[in-house]
This record gives C-alpha cells, structure tokens and sequence, in this order.
C-alpha cells in the first residue's frame, strides 16, 4: 500500500516543483528591477549634460544621431572648462 502511495505522489511532488519554479524566478526578477532603476537615477546631472539634453530636444534627435549629439556636445563643454 504504501509503494503505490509513494509512487503516484513523487511523480505528483516533482510536477509541483517544476511548475512553481518559473513563478518564484520572476518573482525574484521582478523585484531586482526597481534597485536596479534607483542606482541609474541616483547619478546627479552635470550642467553640461542638461544644456545638451535641452539642445537635442530642441533639434529633435533620436536614436544614434542623440548619442552621438550629446557626446560631442559634453566634449566641447569639457575643452570650455
């Protein structure tokens, strides 16, 4: 009696494990998120980076033409100083 009990409830046990898996690792991903986001916004600005921001947005620019832009952009204000 206690071998089929056994044998019917491991198979049962590790279905269970399997399907609880994929929850708890989104879970643990889900919650890393936001601690990530929060050391990329604790940076403060240069003013050089806000004046170039300001003068892409006024240029319209996107994408790999912005990046390019504000690099430029910061290197010139560096070579100012």
């Amino acid at each position: 009696m206690k071998t089929i009990f056994f044998r019917a409830a491991a198979p049962a046990l590790a279905s269970l494990m399997l399907l609880a898996t994929p929850v708890l690792a989104q879970t643990k991903s889900d919650a890393a998120a936001p601690a990530a986001t929060e050391k990329k916004m604790a940076k403060p600005r240069s003013a050089a980076s806000i004046e170039c921001s300001k003068q892409d947005d006024a240029k319209g620019l996107h994408g790999k033409e912005r990046k390019k832009f504000r690099s430029e952009c910061k290197k010139a204000a560096e070579e100012k100083k």
